[in-house]
């Protein structure tokens, strides 16, 4: 990351025009949880019955389990500190519980169905001494620890009046290697690291995913031929498409809510300005022209309005502006360098990269109050990307000389560090609550 005029965006294509590059297809992120809420609520998911003789790869109730310990809120019960192990409504007896102090009870069981399977859970108040909350969940046999996702989004939920995020993905960029045996690699995961899948693999960089909205494609930056360009790829049938190759830079694509358009930074008349793509008519429209350097563009939760990057002002900052174009207002009022910014799901705040004492972290502009929070300690910590609920932020970090992620709960509470047993993990972007 730059610390002097130059934004985000063009110090990364430097960085990666100079062979910032990627892993092998089978590996998996792995996660820590580094923190949680002290006040984090005692639950136990009892693990789930099964009918006699059924054998499955996943474990439903760890998977659920992990899900709602990962987002800090919750604190789980030990499985060798359960008193029962009921599987059915009829089997438990509250009091049990209570006598651990567990405010939240889970059971359930998987039965099969067809050639998959069914399964069934409910959810207990302990100490209200009544059930709140069950479901039944048909699901094919590769399906069930994506079930068992939504099961915990569905508990979350019911718990805490937030959607949970335990069935969203993330994608990131891996590298490792040096000289030519480089490999660069596009990757999308399930968000607790599992189900690892290549999208794009190259001997040449790959930066900036972006998720559209229905979550069923990517746009990213690609350098192959050692020149910038944007490409669109299909997620389910692999097909891309090349959408920008003007020259100079080809950067930032940010899908719009309503995942008709593309805002992209370029720089085909010679100087780096915001532009949106209409992606049905391949109409290009200007909407920055400045002699400054514009870039990193993202949309507001309603379309209406551009955050992005520039130096107009002496130093990189975050401006606003309408998504037609128009004249930019300046909405960074801290400190002099911020950049890469991207709204919150509701509107109401930005997160981006600030520098603090000569460390980049990642904070979050409450645009309301004009108030910076910094949510991240590190050195060195860029390209925040927020969870579909606005609970967390994801990034980019270092950690004992090497890129990994991490997330930081926006209110302070719960987080996680996501690493590779090799390589560099870097760029994630979340994507959205999807059906």
């Amino acid at each position: 990351m730059t610390t002097g005029r130059l934004p985000t965006l063009i110090a990364a294509l430097v960085g990666a025009a100079l062979g910032v590059l990627g892993l092998p297809a089978q590996a998996r992120l792995t996660i820590e949880v580094t923190g949680g809420v002290e006040a984090a609520q005692p639950i136990a998911v009892v693990p789930f019955g099964v009918s006699a003789g059924l054998i499955t790869k996943d474990d439903v109730a760890a998977v659920i389990s992990a899900d709602l310990v990962r987002t800090g809120k919750f604190r789980a019960l030990p499985t060798r500190d359960m008193m029962a192990m009921p599987s059915t409504a009829a089997e438990v007896d509250l009091r049990d519980w209570s006598l651990l102090n567990i405010n939240s009870l889970v059971i359930g069981r998987v039965e099969p169905e067809g050639s998959g399977y069914r399964v069934s859970y409910t959810l207990f108040d302990v100490f209200g001494g009544k059930e709140i909350a069950s479901g039944n969940l048909s699901t094919t046999t590769g399906g069930l620890r994506l079930t068992a996702h939504r099961i915990a989004d569905q508990i979350f939920e019911k718990l805490t009046g937030q959607p949970g995020v335990a069935a969203t993905r993330i994608a990131y960029i891996t590298s490792n290697g040096r000289g030519n045996s480089q490999t660069v690699t596009l990757r999308v995961a399930d968000a607790d690291g599992t189900n690892p899948q290549t999208i794009v693999s190259s001997n040449d960089p790959l930066m900036s995913p972006a998720w559209s909205p229905d979550g069923r494609r990517l746009a990213y930056v690609s350098f192959e031929n050692r020149r910038a360009a944007i490409y669109l790829q299909d997620l389910a049938s692999g097909r891309r498409d090349l959408v920008a190759s003007y020259p100079g830079i080809n950067g930032s694509p940010a899908f719009s809510p309503d995942g008709q358009r593309l805002a992209l930074t370029l720089s085909k008349d010679g100087n780096a300005n915001i532009y949106v793509l209409n992606l049905q008519t391949r109409e290009l429209t200007q909407v920055t022209d400045h002699f400054a350097i514009d870039t990193e563009p993202a949309w507001s939760p309603d379309g209406t309005q551009l955050i992005f990057t520039s130096d107009r002002g002496g130093s990189p900052q975050i401006y606003r502006m309408a998504a037609a174009g128009g004249p930019a207002e300046r909405i960074s009022a801290e400190g002099d360098y911020n950049a890469r910014a991207s709204y919150a799901p509701d509107g109401k705040s930005v997160t981006m990269v600030s520098r603090v004492n000569d460390q980049f972290r990642i904070a979050v502009l409450d645009l309301e109050r004009g108030l910076t929070k910094v949510l991240s300690q590190g050195d060195l910590d860029e390209s925040p990307s927020f969870a579909p609920n606005g609970s967390m932020v994801i990034y980019a970090t270092i950690q004992d000389g090497r890129g990994v992620l991490a997330t930081a709960a926006v209110d302070g509470g719960g987080s996680q560090r996501l690493s590779q047993d090799a390589g560099e993990v870097r760029e994630p972007a979340w994507s959205p609550i999807t059906k």
